[in-house]
């Protein structure tokens, strides 16, 4: 199974839907083609589960941006990776933090550049901390 792909998708996806929200047409249908079974059904629950999330997605993310920042100042695709990232934080819990930071760092810096990489490992290293406290 290729989660990378997936995250990949599911990050192309949202980038879609915030830059051109009025074309929603299956431009990812021969990518999303291309997926196992077995990852098809993961990339549906991620994005089923993102729409379903978002509101209680957001606050996490805004918490630790720079204070006065709005979470529209961040670039779309640091967005997209941070919202995929808390998102299974909080709701894939077989996913160890280490390879969700891990993966969107990495995902940060193949779409948006190396700062954005740390960036990312910085915002979601503060949202780790607060979810530990939690529990």
């Amino acid at each position: 199974m290729s989660r990378r792909l997936v995250r990949e998708l599911v990050i192309q996806r949202q980038y879609q839907q915030l830059v051109h929200p009025e074309d929603q047409g299956d431009i990812f249908a021969p990518n999303e083609a291309k997926l196992s079974a077995e990852d098809k059904s993961y990339y549906e629950i991620v994005r089923n589960g993102l729409a379903t999330h978002l509101e209680e997605i957001d606050p996490y993310i805004r918490r630790y941006v720079k204070s006065g920042w709005s979470l529209d100042r961040l670039s779309i695709v640091d967005r997209a990776v941070l919202r995929l990232a808390v998102y299974e934080l909080l709701y894939q819990k077989d996913i160890p933090s280490k390879v969700v930071v891990n993966e969107a760092v990495d995902l940060a810096k193949a779409f948006s550049g190396e700062e954005a990489g740390r960036f990312v490992n910085g915002i979601l290293g503060k949202i780790i901390a607060e979810l530990q406290v939690k529990k």
